[in-house]
């Protein structure tokens, strides 16, 4: 075989067959509804009123952000995914979207979403956004996630 032939994993058979679906399955939306669930009772919590267009802004980024490191692991975990029965279907692995796709795709909605909170809410959330994103990102998933089995255990400070 050459190198110039596709195969299932090739470039020419990830972006005909990547459906939205496939891009929303990359935010891990269970996590991510975790995630939101706790952004709610913070601001439930909170001491003050909270404007409602000012509380959807943030829910709105921290979803965004959490979306956004989960698509950053996934493309990271690709390999180990590809191995295991319950995650070899999920959209990079079963060769549906490209991997620097899916990494471009989580930069950016990363970027987006702490740049829109920064704007939308104020720079002290958009610093804790990023610092969350980045702890998923870094420490949970290049670092506890291969080498502990209590990764989730610690890994779950950065949805807290």
């Amino acid at each position: 075989m050459s190198d110039s032939t596709l195969t299932a994993g090739s470039a020419g058979s990830f972006a005909r067959n990547a459906a939205p679906a496939d891009y929303f399955a990359l935010l891990k939306p269970r996590v991510m509804s975790l995630v939101v669930f706790t952004g709610v009772v913070g601001m439930v919590l909170a001491p003050g009123e909270l404007h409602p267009v000012l509380a959807f802004a943030a829910l709105l980024c921290i979803a965004v952000g959490a979306g956004a490191s989960g698509a950053i692991n996934m493309w990271f975990d690709r390999d180990i995914d590809a191995q295991m029965s319950r995650t070899r279907e999920r959209p990079i692995p079963a060769g549906r979207v490209m991997p620097g796709t899916a990494l471009a795709f989580g930069i950016w909605l990363s970027i987006g979403s702490v740049a829109l909170m920064a704007l939308a809410v104020n720079w002290l959330a958009a610093i804790l956004l990023a610092f969350t994103i980045c702890f998923y990102v870094f420490v949970y998933t290049m670092w506890l996630k291969r080498k502990t089995p209590q990764n989730i255990v610690i890994g779950g400070a950065a949805g807290a």
